[in-house]
């Protein structure tokens, strides 16, 4: 089950005489203060620091332990992420380790800078000296604590279980905890840490591996598995199997009894509103409006149309009646003529004619004659052209070659204009034809467009597959049964290569002579071209098949358009709406998968030890090589620690010390009363005790004994 803080303010701090201890359960995960003596410790939060900036002011805030996440919306927390003291269960920033202290005392209900009572710490098995001595420099210089004692978590845990007769004197503590894992052995009730083993994999690992295995499993839920809803899942839902490989296999095979042993978390899901399908009323009426909509938006077109046709014929007759008026004027008064009506000359006046009868006959959708009328100052602009070259100068000649390639130029627009009109009423009447064949019967309308797309769409592919295989769609013409290189060239690749082997061997006679005649450069631009499908005109099929293709997609709902070959089907084609099981979190071998790495750490990349294999190291590092003793430890093992509360760790730890003992020896695996708070209660027990003051040293002993001292300091637990 999930741990829970507490961190409400004790209001009988003054209550308590000076000389009743402070026991502290300085743990990687978790911070226990509480008064010793009691059976239950005061406070509890998490042993990590936040120091976010306020959006509005900018001021910096430190949070110490758990966090609301509604307050943590108003800071900025992208560059201050939760900070721990510990390295490897081992506290090095003290800087840290302060604010958690300020925090613990100021919960416990001290009201004063300094602390008056003494204080027992826990600490790690072989703590270095440099942590220790750091821990009570600033125990005594920064809250002036007249005494300290350090002691074991592990070993509070087992004297307290042993006390309750759950353990004997001589035993084997596994203590696996947050970041680190250790093995202790006792003999006579005292811990011997000669033949301590340690590993350094713990709850957090098996944490953090979980939220990677579900992270890639799950990538669009990677915002729900916050850390602490992993952690809340490992204790709810992992467990420790007997024989790994086989409950993969289990697994793997997806058996019954593997679909029995998954678990699943639901999301919170809103489904979407069901859409019922329109009645037949709705559509006819919907259908009603768009034809309302259709003959409005005709009429409109049609008035415009009325409109822009009175205006050029209104044009078109005031340009005939000035050249009626010019044809009546003076040859001495055309100038003033044209000069009152806005005009330079009368083939001007002929041009703008011509102009407003093509776009008369264009809004009337009469088809235009492009060269029905010729325009009169055309032999006025290209005057040299019919002349022969011997009758004209140097200068003419030049004169001539430009009014030629004007006029070329100039007719080549034309047609090309004519052309994109005669295209585009091509399509207003295909458009036309549609429409109505749509309206007269759409179903029958949607078959022909579908058969007609899946005509031309494989027309499309077989001729794409022949110009990539050329000729042959088989093997027959080559022995390997490939396409040969030769093979899938097209017209203009042929031709290109062709010239390449004229140029290599039909030229020089063995010398390279390529480049002295001019015709080589002719040669040379031919074999440079880039576009190798000259001679391909645009593919009127791709066009007419991309045409139907917006026609379907506009007509039928359901249309799906083929993948061309090559293209990526990862895209959905189809939306496809959200349901309950795409808001749900599967947990199958990950259950059991994550805390395996404190059996199998290599899974993980450390290569250490597991827990099954600590406990032999340990008692192979015992100096006394008895065998009673050996015997009397292995029947008297006890598990503590937060990992120790997965289901089935006290059978994987028998059955994996059992391979590495002698047939025949005793062995017990139990855990503790409460593996979580039975170091916090052991060492209450202790400091309750009246031989404590004299396992303590005092603020005057570290000022005149200094470091050297705390080095051979050792707690004694049993009196």
């Amino acid at each position: 089950m999930p741990f829970f803080s507490k961190t409400q303010r004790q209001s009988d701090y003054s209550l308590f005489a000076s000389t009743c201890p402070i026991v502290i359960d300085n743990g990687g995960s978790y911070f226990r203060i509480g008064w010793a003596g009691e059976t239950d410790p005061r406070i509890i939060f998490r042993n990590i620091v936040q120091r976010p900036r306020h959006k509005a002011t900018g001021e910096t805030v430190t949070i110490v332990g758990d966090h609301d996440p509604a307050l943590l919306k108003y800071f900025d927390c992208t560059r201050s992420g939760p900070r721990s003291a510990f390295d490897s269960d081992v506290v090095y920033q003290f800087e840290i380790m302060e604010y958690i202290l300020d925090f613990g005392f100021d919960r416990l209900g001290a009201d004063q800078s300094e602390i008056d009572h003494p204080v027992l710490i826990t600490e790690c098995a072989c703590n270095p000296v440099q942590s220790r001595s750091k821990m009570a420099e600033l125990l005594f210089e920064s809250y002036g604590v007249p005494s300290i004692a350090f002691g074991v978590d592990a070993a509070f845990s087992y004297k307290y279980n042993q006390q309750l007769g759950v353990c004997n004197q001589d035993g084997l503590a596994i203590c696996s905890g947050f970041t680190t894992s250790h093995v202790l052995p006792f003999v006579s009730g005292e811990p011997v840490y000669e033949a301590c083993c340690r590993t350094n994999v713990g709850g957090y690992h098996v944490t953090d591996y979980l939220k990677q295995l579900l992270s890639l499993k799950y990538p669009h839920h990677m915002s729900r598995l916050t850390w602490e809803k992993v952690e809340d899942l490992k204790m709810e839902h992992c467990y420790i199997a007997r024989d790994y490989a086989s409950e993969a296999r289990l697994f793997q095979k997806g058996t019954k009894e593997a679909e029995e042993k998954t678990r699943c978390w639901q999301l919170p899901w809103t489904p979407s509103p069901a859409e019922e399908p329109p009645s037949e009323e709705e559509i006819a009426r919907k259908a009603a409006i768009k034809e309302k909509q259709g003959q409005r938006l005709r009429e409109m077109a049609e008035a415009k149309r009325n409109s822009r046709i009175n205006e050029l014929e209104n044009e078109l007759k005031g340009l005939e009646f000035l050249l009626e008026q010019l044809e009546q004027v003076e040859e001495s008064d055309v100038p003033s003529f044209l000069s009152d009506t806005g005009y330079m000359s009368k083939q001007e006046i002929e041009s703008a004619v011509v102009k407003v009868t093509q776009s008369l006959r264009k809004t009337k959708g009469e088809q235009v004659e492009m060269e029905e009328k010729i325009d009169p100052s055309t032999a006025e602009k290209y005057s040299l052209i019919n002349v022969p070259d011997n009758m004209l100068t140097l200068e003419q000649l030049k004169e001539k070659k430009k009014q030629l390639f004007l006029k070329t130029t100039s007719e080549g627009r034309q047609r090309a204009k004519q052309k994109r009109f005669e295209e585009e009423l091509e399509r207003e009447r295909q458009n036309k034809e549609d429409e109505e064949k749509r309206l007269e019967n759409p179903e029958l309308y949607r078959e022909q467009l579908r058969a007609k797309y899946r005509e031309l769409s494989e027309k499309v592919e077989q001729r794409k597959r022949l110009k990539t295989n050329g000729g042959h769609t088989n093997g027959n013409h080559n022995m390997s049964g490939g396409v040969g290189r030769g093979e899938r060239l097209n017209a203009a690749q042929k031709e290109r290569m062709r010239l390449l082997t004229t140029a290599a061997f039909d030229r020089g006679k063995g010398e390279d002579t390529f480049g002295l005649r001019d015709e080589d450069w002719q040669l040379y631009k031919l074999m440079s071209k880039d576009n190798d499908d000259d001679e391909e005109g645009p593919d009127e099929d791709e066009s007419e098949l991309a045409r139907i293709m917006s026609k379907l997609k506009e007509i039928d709902p359901t249309f799906v358009a083929r993948l061309e070959p090559g293209a990526s089907s990862s895209e959905v084609p189809r939306f496809r709406p959200l349901t309950r099981e795409d808001f749900q979190i599967v947990f199958g071998v990950e259950r059991f998968r994550c805390p395996e790495i404190l059996f199998n750490p290599n899974l993980i990349g450390v290569d250490q030890a597991g827990l099954d294999e600590m406990p032999g190291v340990s008692i192979r590092r015992l100096s006394c090589k008895d065998k009673g003793l050996e015997e009397r430890i292995t029947n008297s093992i006890l598990m503590t620690g937060g990992s120790c509360l997965f289901p089935g760790m006290a059978e994987r730890l028998e059955a994996g010390i059992r391979m590495i003992r002698p047939c025949g020896t005793p062995i017990r695996v139990i855990r503790a009363l409460d593996p979580v708070l039975d170091a916090w209660r052991g060492a209450s027990a202790y400091a309750a005790a009246i031989q404590f003051p004299d396992q303590t040293f005092s603020r005057m002993d570290y000022f005149e004994k200094g470091e050297d001292w705390l080095r051979r300091y050792q707690l004694r637990y049993t009196h």
